[in-house]
Formats: C-alpha cells, structure tokens, sequence
C-alpha cells in the first residue's frame, strides 16, 4: 500500500537572539515558532514543545480516522486535547516525560469498536511508537 522508505523536509530560518520568532516550513506550509515564556523566551508563536505536542495528538488522531475509515466506523467529529509535561528525567535533564490525551468521539456509529479503534491507533500510530515520552490516553463520547 505504502512505499518505504518516506522523507519528510523541513526547513527553518531565525536571526540573532533568542526574543525573536523564527519560520518553520514543511510541505508548502509556514508556521512561526519561538522560545515558549517557560524557557524565557517571547512567545506568541509554535514552540517546539507546542510542536512535539501536535505531532503525538495529530499522529493519534490521522492514525485513528484511517483505521476508522477501514474499519467502517463513522462519527460525527472527534476532538483530542493534548497535555504534555515537560520534566526532569533521572540524569536530571529536562525531557518530554508525559502526554496525555483525551479523546472525545462524537456519535460513532459503533462505540465498542470506536473504542478498540482508540486503542490500536495508541499502540499503531508511527509517531506515537517513536518517542521514549509515556503516553496515556483517555475516552469519552457524546
């Protein structure tokens, strides 16, 4: 279905300073990014913290319409609210310790099976499966 392997190009640009926001762009696409506030930075743009928070809660989300769409479920909208927690890890440096999502499923056409669907997109999604950060997640629908 899928030829591997994919590439996948970004390219960023940024001045002197670390109070400046700088341009991202991926695909066609640009975003500004900055030093969130947490770090001292300006903010009022993407942080690559905020960054690395979409890629796990999009991955889970893209993940989960295809295997619902394969799988015939139908819903009406499906929302993803996305926490990560920036920590410490034992060595005392900071790391992406924890994510935590919480998906919300409107009018699936099957709950159990949206249900099982929400579990195999956590443990298939690729991004997801890449990264050391813990990744919980939790389901409710409406």
């Amino acid at each position: 279905m899928f030829e591997y392997p994919m590439a996948f190009e970004t390219i960023v640009n940024a001045s002197d300073g670390t109070r400046a926001v700088w341009h991202a762009k991926s695909a066609q696409n640009d975003l500004k990014v900055s030093i969130p506030p947490e770090f001292a930075g300006p903010g009022g743009a993407f942080s690559p913290e905020d960054l690395y928070a979409q890629a796990l809660t999009n991955c889970f989300l893209a993940t989960f319409k295809v295997l619902a769409e394969n799988s015939k479920v139908t819903f009406e909208n499906i929302s993803v609210k996305g926490k990560l927690l920036v920590d410490r890890d034992e060595q005392k440096k900071p790391c992406m310790h924890s994510c935590h999502l919480v998906v919300e499923i409107m009018s699936p056409s099957n709950e159990g099976k949206a249900m099982r669907l929400v579990d195999k997109a956590m443990q298939s999604g690729f991004i997801l499966n890449s990264v050391k950060t813990a990744i919980s997640h939790e389901i409710h629908f409406s």
